[in-house]
């Protein structure tokens, strides 16, 4: 899952209660789906910061309450407000989740990009610009074996 470091990053999400915060405002179908139809309780979740330099990915987080309509789209004053969704029949939907830990290190999108084990990662491929974005087990015990370098 990407976020803006600045915007809510890793280190705003430790300072939630209980670290654990609603992944709200996303605005793109197939994210929505995803969280919607397929995040369940217990998964992990690399935490990304994106639109940063250097784009990297900075922990982990677990989901904690599965797809749910998000709020935000019924709220006129908030800037993720959508007038075609409503509580009776919600557009947009979201995942709460809870920090688990930092990474021991930074992995950065460049790094990412040198190892053949993650040429099929979908972060990896150009014009791929989904705030969540699928990883496979294989893509994701690959990262955490990398990140002791």
């Amino acid at each position: 899952m990407k976020s803006e470091p600045d915007v809510f990053g890793i280190d705003h999400l430790i300072e939630m209660p209980n670290q654990t915060e609603h992944w709200d405002g996303v605005r793109n179908y197939q994210a929505r789906n995803m969280m919607r139809d397929d995040m369940k309780v217990g998964d992990k979740v690399f935490f990304y910061h994106s639109n940063c330099k250097p784009p990297c990915i900075v922990g982990i987080m677990n989901v904690v309450k599965e797809g749910y309509p998000d709020h935000t789209a019924f709220d006129p004053d908030c800037k993720y407000f959508d007038s075609k969704s409503n509580p009776d029949n919600p557009r947009w939907f979201m995942v709460d989740i809870q920090f688990e830990r930092k990474l021991k290190r930074e992995i950065p999108l460049e790094e990412l990009k040198t190892y053949p084990e993650l040429a099929d990662m979908r972060l990896i491929k150009k014009g791929n610009r989904l705030s969540i974005i699928p990883v496979t087990k294989p893509e994701w015990d690959f990262i955490l074996s990398i990140e002791d370098q």
